[in-house]
Order: structure tokens, then C-alpha cells, then sequence
């Protein structure tokens, strides 16, 4: 299975800007989960990001992203 958005940005495999073209895919794809199952986002990051927007989403991955790394 191929590992989702949130999984490759925590581990610093690629760039968040890349969020919009995960959430392309998954608009163009068969998928019957939703975007946030498919991003692999919580309740939490999804209403942050909906609420809020990419900005917020943003900084509550970079907080989760700082603990794994340290």
C-alpha cells in the first residue's frame, strides 16, 4: 500500500505544497474514501485545515514532524 500524504510529510519525503496534488489524485481517482482518509489526516487536521486553511494544517504536521525527529 502506498504510504499517504500526512506518512510521507511526517518523514520528510516530500514537500507540503505537495498536498494539492494528492488531493488531485484523489478527485480524478475511483477512491471511495474520503480526502482526509485518503491524506491520512484525524478529525482534528482536517477542521484545522477546512476552518482555518493550509497554513494551519501546516503547522500542526510541522509540531507532529519536530517530535519525530527529535
Amino acid at each position: 500500500m502506498e504510504k499517504k500524504f500526512k506518512d510521507r510529510y511526517l518523514a520528510g519525503e516530500i514537500e507540503f505544497e505537495e498536498i494539492d496534488d494528492y488531493s488531485q489524485d484523489w478527485g480524478f481517482s475511483d477512491e471511495t474514501v474520503t480526502l482526509r482518509e485518503y491524506l491520512g489526516l484525524d478529525a482534528e487536521e482536517e477542521d484545522a485545515w477546512i476552518s482555518v486553511g493550509e497554513e494551519a494544517l501546516k503547522e500542526i504536521l510541522d509540531r507532529q514532524r519536530a517530535i519525530r525527529t527529535s
